[in-house]
């Protein structure tokens, strides 16, 4: 007798926990100047497994957004309650990451130069207008939509000519700072508003948002196939399989003309990050939900419920010991945390290991944190 998947796939808590986990790993490095490849962000084209984890994480939104409008639909919610609800939701995940990003408020120049980008703000936009876009609108509305967005962003990246410059955007992808989307962040969110990792463009800004949205949509496509029921489970997760490998391929061979690149969140990125995601996903499901094995999956669980904690959670508590306590060591007058990762760590371990083991005691410390909130029952939800 065939074993039907659960209401509330356990599955879904682990992959989201598995990327609140490894966005802490890459965050909080011991020493940016000592990672090891896998745990950095690849330098411009291309992808490393660090590439994967945002995307990952607004798929999971997507097939989350599904997941609750069509519950709140089930429980009677109208039209306009669903649509407040979805701007309440996604402003308040936009105040989150604007409040991060002006922590500690002082000099007052946090404030009035704060970053506009970031993940939480894309994450809160990409959540609205993905939310908004799949409301009302039929499978192939959506499809259509998804295709506008995509096409449109790799038409406009690369046949508009980027102003100052005279030249297609095509000839330009190369140049971070003369790309279309880096001329439109310098034009409306100006020079003070960008990350400060570039100066000149944003990874989070305008125009590369827009294909983000579709990420959300590849997560809405599959919580709307997930939770069909009337089709066998082991038919629904080998569907997401080959679809998954598919849109993999398509990435990649899109990927030759607009290259996988996620600080411009291309749209191959998009697909081929959107078709691992689904197989990651499925494997997921297949394990937990399917065959039951959840042996060491408690600490996924964990993280998985409490996202929004332990990401803003963290952000400041780095913020601080990275940033804002200085303390005497050997000496000199060094942050708490290079104290304590010198101390702690490189005074015995090679710099990428004791980098590395910073980090991992950083997941650990969270995972005790939201532990204590879970026996608890606390959950932060917007």
């Amino acid at each position: 007798m065939e074993r039907a998947a659960p209401a509330r796939l356990l599955s879904l808590d682990v992959f989201r926990g598995l990327t609140i986990a490894g966005m802490l790993l890459v965050n909080d490095p011991g020493s940016w100047g000592a990672i090891y490849p896998p745990l950095e962000h690849s330098a411009w084209n291309g992808w490393t497994p660090t590439d994967v984890i945002f995307p990952f994480f607004l798929f999971i939104v997507g097939v989350t957004t599904h997941l609750s409008l069509s519950s709140r639909r089930a429980h009677g919610a109208t039209d306009r309650e669903i649509v407040l609800q979805i701007l309440r939701r996604g402003g308040i995940i936009i105040l989150l990451g604007w409040l991060m990003a002006g922590f500690p408020y002082y000099p007052l120049t946090r404030i009035t130069e704060i970053r506009f980008g970031g993940v939480l703000p894309r994450i809160g936009v990409c959540y609205i207008l993905g939310a908004l876009l799949t409301m009302k609108t039929t499978l192939k509305q959506q499809v259509v939509i998804l295709a506008v967005l995509l096409y449109g962003y790799w038409f406009l990246q690369t046949l508009v000519p980027v102003p100052g410059y005279n030249e297609i955007g095509a000839l330009l992808l190369n140049r971070p700072e003369a790309t279309l989307s880096a001329w439109l962040d310098r034009t409306v969110l100006g020079l003070p508003h960008l990350w400060v990792g570039s100066v000149t463009w944003d990874p989070e800004g305008i125009l590369s948002t827009v294909p983000a949205i579709g990420t959300v949509i590849l997560g809405v496509f599959t919580g709307r196939w997930l939770t069909r029921k009337e089709i066998p489970i082991e038919e629904r997760l080998n569907a997401l399989f080959v679809v998954g490998a598919i849109a993999m391929v398509v990435g990649m061979m899109w990927n030759w003309s607009f290259p996988i690149n996620k600080s411009l969140w291309t749209s191959s990125y998009v697909m081929f990050t959107g078709g691992m995601a689904a197989i990651a996903l499925a494997v997921c499901v297949w394990v937990i939900d399917v065959k039951g094995i959840r042996r060491g999956t408690k600490p996924f669980v964990i993280y998985g419920m409490n996202p929004i904690i332990a990401y803003v959670g963290s952000g400041v508590m780095a913020r601080i010991i990275y940033s804002l306590i200085m303390v005497s060591y050997g000496g000199k007058t060094v942050s708490l945390e290079t104290a304590i990762y010198e101390a702690a760590f490189h005074s015995w371990l090679s710099p990428r290991n004791a980098s590395l083991a910073f980090a991992v005691c950083v997941v650990l410390f969270w995972l005790g944190i939201l532990t204590v909130l879970y026996r608890r029952k606390i959950f932060l939800k917007v």
